[in-house]
């Protein structure tokens, strides 16, 4: 089927509306997550890292999602309003390109990330990264390293202290040898005087 033949006039201003309402209209909202999958160990600052693009203001929600619950982290709308949860607010560094960053992570911090990006006419995307993080290893090497260190220490000095029983015993033997040869030989003498 074929469009009705319209004049100059009317053709002009149509295409000037269609125009119009396609420079007015959202054209959506992207997300990139370039890396959706971060392995950290405890105390590390890791970068959960995203970018958006979008033709209005839009608002960046962060949630934190593991076996203990769902956790709300921030919330922004570009340029104006924050809002950081009381339990990230001195762990959290937001970015304007949806980022954020925490610090000191821990075991309890490993889980799923989920942000949501909002265009103010309603668009929304969503994004997942999947943290993992591990215990330092060397912590447990660290520990066995002052236990032994304890150990040879208590060794020493319970050597030490033998050794100095031993001497002593020793001297002490000497010193009842000495007695008991004086004695004898004081016995020895008395019987020969008779």
């Amino acid at each position: 089927m074929t469009p009705p033949a319209c004049g100059d006039t009317g053709c002009n201003v149509i295409s000037a509306l269609t125009a119009l309402l396609s420079l007015s209209a959202p054209k959506g909202v992207s997300l990139l997550v370039p890396q959706p999958n971060i392995n950290a160990t405890v105390a590390q600052n890791i970068l959960l890292s995203v970018d958006y693009s979008c033709r209005g203001v839009a608002t960046i929600e962060w949630k934190h999602v593991s076996s203990r619950g769902t956790t709300k982290i921030a919330e922004w709308r570009s340029g104006n309003y924050v809002n950081i949860s009381t339990g990230y607010k001195d762990r959290v560094t937001i970015f304007e390109n949806g980022s954020i960053q925490l610090l000191n992570v821990g075991v309890r911090d490993a889980g799923y990330y989920f942000v949501t990006v909002t265009e103010e006419h309603g668009t929304n995307i969503y994004g997942t990264i999947v943290l993992n993080v591990y215990e330092i290893i060397y912590e447990d090497l660290h520990f066995v390293a002052v236990f032994f260190a304890f150990l040879t220490g208590v060794s020493a000095i319970l050597i030490c202290f033998m050794w100095l029983c031993n001497k002593s015993l020793h001297l002490f033997q000497k010193k009842t040898h000495k007695l008991t040869a004086s004695n004898t030989e004081e016995i020895e003498l008395e019987t020969i005087e008779c």
